[in-house]
């Protein structure tokens, strides 16, 4: 195992009816002035933004509101929104909704409390210095974002998406409440349980240190998710399912399953980025559809950890060799994929890139990470363009 720092300081209020405490945990962290920050018509529709409004309003919290936050959240509405809390002298943000609308407002926070162009964090020319504190109400489990460190951005000049990572962007708190995911269509829930279910394999499947209670933690995290996922195709509205797959996002993403390794491969998640700035494919759906081909390519390479994962995650029998015992549990993540509606290819995600097209993912991947990387196996360029073609 090695040396590690586990830092999760945000104050998590969980369980039906939670998002009425949202005044007072906004006075409890200093905010006076707000930006309340979310996507679509959803939370209009549904009556929570009106509910949170009504409920500032009679806590005397001034606010302002800006919505319009999109999958793969856009640069531009990080402009925007930067802007307008410098105008309005806004002090505290409220991320209302997904991964979306939270890591765009950790984005305007850098940009309020940063001098310069925001981007340039994101393009890893300049690391932030602080970043406006954030609250977090969430009606989407899957990024994780209401607890963790990092925020992904798509600058829309050059479909470029990438991540940032930093302490400063933790939320103060985050409310929970499983019953704002109940409206959810069945698509979103597979991709978020899928997007749940990755963060945790992108930390297990590492040559860089273990600890037994760690991958324990993680393994257990993957087999409820698994679980629970199957369940809400049956059953969309149970809320046992709901909760527990909102709490398994949560900790999948705070650092908790990464604790005493080299902190994961991500390189999936890295393949994933370029086809999500590329096409706007939705986050879950695209990782399922590159993983298969992407764990083909380096399972030999890390060999002890996709058996174990196959024999403890998976439910393979022991029987074969090490390598005929991965391969089954690949395959097995495939077949539970498919079973929630999930695509495993490149075609069933609804893309079908040119020759050219890969290429470029390729080249922009391989950029964006600064020239290779990966922890199962070290990834470069040429290697990147073999997974996306494989994936096809």
């Amino acid at each position: 195992m090695f040396d590690f720092k586990y830092y999760t300081p945000t104050k998590v209020v969980f369980g039906k009816n939670t998002e009425s405490k949202v005044a007072d945990l906004i006075k409890e962290f200093g905010g006076t002035k707000v930006l309340i920050h979310y996507g679509g018509g959803s939370v209009v529709r549904s009556g929570l933004l009106k509910r949170v409004t009504d409920t500032l309003d009679q806590a005397g919290i001034s606010y302002v509101t800006l919505g319009g936050a999109v999958p793969n959240p856009h640069l531009g509405l990080v402009y925007e929104g930067i802007e307008l809390c410098k105008k309005e002298k806004v002090d505290f943000l409220l991320g209302v909704g997904g991964g979306s609308a939270i890591d765009s407002a950790k984005a305007i926070g850098y940009g309020v409390a940063n001098e310069g162009d925001v981007w340039d964090f994101y393009d890893y020319k300049r690391k932030a210095e602080g970043c406006l504190p954030l609250g977090v109400i969430l009606t989407i489990a899957a990024t994780g974002s209401e607890m963790s460190d990092s925020s992904v951005i798509t600058k829309e000049e050059g479909l470029i998406k990438r991540g940032y990572s930093s302490d400063y962007s933790r939320p103060k708190f985050a409310i929970m409440n499983p019953e704002l995911t109940m409206t959810l269509p069945d698509y979103q829930t597979a991709c978020g349980c899928t997007d749940i279910m990755m963060h945790t394999m992108e930390r297990y499947f590492t040559n860089g240190g273990n600890m037994e209670i760690t991958d324990a933690l993680a393994e257990g995290l993957l087999r409820t998710v698994k679980k629970n996922a199957l369940i809400l195709c049956k059953d969309p509205k149970n809320y046992e399912a709901r909760a527990e797959v909102m709490w398994a996002g949560s900790l999948a993403h705070n650092g908790l399953t990464g604790c005493g390794n080299d902190g994961g491969d991500w390189m999936t998640h890295k393949l994933e980025h370029e086809l999500g700035g590329l096409y706007d494919v939705a986050h879950g759906a695209g990782l399922a559809a590159i993983w298969g081909n992407w764990a083909r390519y380096v399972y030999k390479d890390c060999l002890p950890r996709f058996k174990r994962f196959a024999l403890n995650v998976m439910d393979i029998e022991e029987s074969g060799s090490d390598e005929e015992i991965a391969l089954k549990g690949i395959e097995a993540v495939e077949e539970f994929y498919r079973s929630i509606g999930m695509p495993t290819n490149l075609r069933e995600l609804g893309v079908n890139p040119t020759e050219e097209e890969l290429a470029l993912m390729a080249k922009k991947c391989a950029l964006g990470v600064g020239g290779e990387m990966g922890s199962a196996k070290v990834l470069n360029e040429e290697a990147m363009l073999s997974i996306y073609r494989a994936s096809m």
